[in-house]
């Protein structure tokens, strides 16, 4: 364990150093992003299906969330089952999906969700899932606890031999920052088939930057 210890300290500096060179970049208008890049070596994306479901300890940025509820929930855009039938129309249809970056569904209503929104929320990713989106409770707390469970959530499917993921902003501290770093490139490590044997390098950039490479 204290090897484990070591190399995660040694990462952490790594880190650091790659934020420190980031933000000398001359600055931009807008709030960068910070994205982890994986590159990966002796991984075959055919063979290997990996999804992600990796929680952060820290919210990059606010989700706008709706939730198929039976009735309406204070707190939350509600769409209940008697306005399914408005969403037949495929135009209200796509205007939903760009609305918001996530769904969440009550259990009861899900049959109907997955009949009324299934073909276009399945493809765009956001059809809610029993990792991430099903709730069999609905309350005030039940919904507030999973809004910040999605809010820290990362969810991607591995389709080539690069992961680019968003870890940050760069209004963000470097300890936040680094912080979701860790735990993504952590949770990757144990999802890829040979472990570390599949991470040929890992870099680090803002939207705009080029990646400084961190020595692992």
């Amino acid at each position: 364990m204290g090897g484990n210890t070591s190399k995660m300290a040694e990462m952490k500096q790594e880190l650091e150093k790659a934020l420190q060179e980031l933000r000398k970049d001359k600055e931009r208008k807008f709030d960068q992003t910070v994205d982890l890049v994986i590159n990966l070596k002796k991984f075959d994306i055919k063979k290997s299906q990996v999804s992600l479901f990796v929680s952060m300890p820290h919210k990059i940025k606010d989700k706008k969330i709706c939730g198929f509820f039976e009735t309406k929930q204070e707190g939350i855009e509600t769409i209940t089952p008697l306005q399914f039938k408005k969403y037949s129309d495929k135009k209200e249809l796509k205007k939903l999906i760009k609305k918001f970056d996530f769904f969440m569904a009550q259990g009861s209503v899900m049959p109907k969700v997955a009949t009324t929104f299934g073909r276009a929320l399945g493809p765009a990713g956001k059809m809610p899932s029993p990792q991430l989106g099903i709730l069999m409770n609905v309350s005030e707390k039940e919904i507030n606890d999973l809004k910040k469970r999605i809010e820290t959530t990362l969810k991607t499917k591995i389709k080539e031999s690069s992961i680019k993921v968003a870890v940050g902003k760069q209004s963000m501290t470097d300890k936040d920052i680094i912080e979701n770093v860790i735990s993504v490139y952590e949770h990757v490590v144990k999802v890829l088939p040979r472990d570390k044997e599949n991470v040929k390098n890992v870099k680090l950039k803002f939207t705009m930057s080029k990646p400084i490479k961190i020595e692992i």
